[in-house]
């Protein structure tokens, strides 16, 4: 009988331990990527972990000047899109017509339309918004503000103009540069026209 439970209990703690080691050396799952190739990689994911760091005075500069020029566009950039339009078919109607003084009835009527919808709005926007609205319409239509109200206004009124606007440290003249000096200006364009819808 003792031969018996001995025999019993070696075969249980033999089993006991052959059951240890299997569990010993048995896999983990753990995440897998596939790489490329088809090789597949175990992949472990760390907590995440927040790195809060201090940013030099230059940096906040930096900072405010891009939210500042960001706030300038979305406030200038619908105006843009409806002045340009306007620009476009007044030039579209001018196209046809000779004589000066059609052209001028043409452009006075349009002139009370676009006075209309903008002398109030206008009024608010500050310098510095002034001068990203006069980019935008260069990029909208293509001709700075300078050529626009010259060949509205006459030379004498672009001359006028741009000596006030010289005055404030701007210039009618400036062109749009997309992938140069107004990139910066493009990147938030395309944000503006994202966000809403614009298409065309």
């Amino acid at each position: 009988m003792k031969k018996i439970i001995l025999l019993t209990v070696l075969v249980f703690v033999g089993f006991v331990g052959h059951s240890q080691e299997v569990s010993v050396n048995d896999t983990i799952k753990v995440s897998a990527t596939r790489l490329p190739n088809g090789e597949l990689v175990p992949t472990s994911w760390l907590p995440e972990v927040v790195v809060i760091g201090h940013m030099t005075d230059e940096q906040r500069r930096l900072a405010r000047e891009r939210t500042r020029l960001r706030n300038a566009v979305y406030v200038t950039y619908p105006y843009a899109i409806k002045a340009g339009k306007l620009i476009n078919e007044i030039n579209a109607k001018l196209v046809g017509v000779d004589g000066r003084r059609n052209r001028k009835a043409i452009i006075r009527v349009r002139e009370r339309e676009i006075k209309a919808q903008f002398t109030d709005k206008m009024k608010g926007l500050s310098v510095y918004q002034g001068k990203v609205l006069m980019k935008l319409i260069n990029r909208e239509t293509g001709n700075n503000c300078y050529e626009i109200v010259e060949e509205y206004k006459g030379w004498i009124d672009a001359v006028f103009w741009q000596g006030l606007a010289k005055l404030f440290g701007s210039n009618l003249k400036q062109s749009y540069d997309p992938v140069g000096a107004d990139m910066e200006i493009e990147k938030y364009v395309q944000e503006v026209r994202k966000l809403y819808g614009y298409t065309s």
